[in-house]
């Protein structure tokens, strides 16, 4: 299989600093892998908010991350502060892509890239449903 590879726009709509704490550093010394999908998750519950809404209920349907993918290019560290900055692209009937950069704040050397792939789903029957139109809007709007 071959290596994941994201191609990330130069302007990106959002972005948020997060601080790699102690707990996000493996034996290895910097950023465990599994640490990174927390801190691009509280980036992405960011972003949701910046819009005015939290994941359990954006626009009536809470959302769900149906994959996720990082390519990484180089090491986090204690104490460095990330700059997470996103993209929502290939909006489709039940969802969108929202793409991450993550880079160190001081150096701007880049850490992390990939993507989120968000669907609506349906309250009751937990089963995706189309994206609603004033939410598809909003992200068009950022484009």
């Amino acid at each position: 299989m071959p290596r994941l590879q994201f191609d990330i726009p130069a302007l990106l709509a959002f972005a948020t600093e997060i601080q790699i704490y102690i707990s996000h550093v493996n034996q290895g010394g910097h950023l465990d892998n599994a640490q990174l999908l927390t801190l691009v998750s509280e980036a992405r519950v960011r972003f949701f908010k910046s819009l005015g809404y939290r994941e359990g209920d954006v626009a009536g349907h809470p959302i769900v991350v149906a994959d996720i993918g990082a390519q990484y290019k180089s090491e986090g560290f204690h104490g460095e502060t990330m700059r997470v900055a996103m993209q929502p692209t290939d909006l489709n009937r039940y969802g969108f892509d929202l793409l991450f950069l993550m880079s160190d704040v001081d150096s701007g050397r880049e850490v992390a890239r990939g993507k989120i792939g968000v669907v609506f789903t349906d309250r009751q029957t937990r089963r995706a449903t189309p994206m609603p139109e004033a939410f598809r809007a909003q992200l068009l709007a950022l484009a």
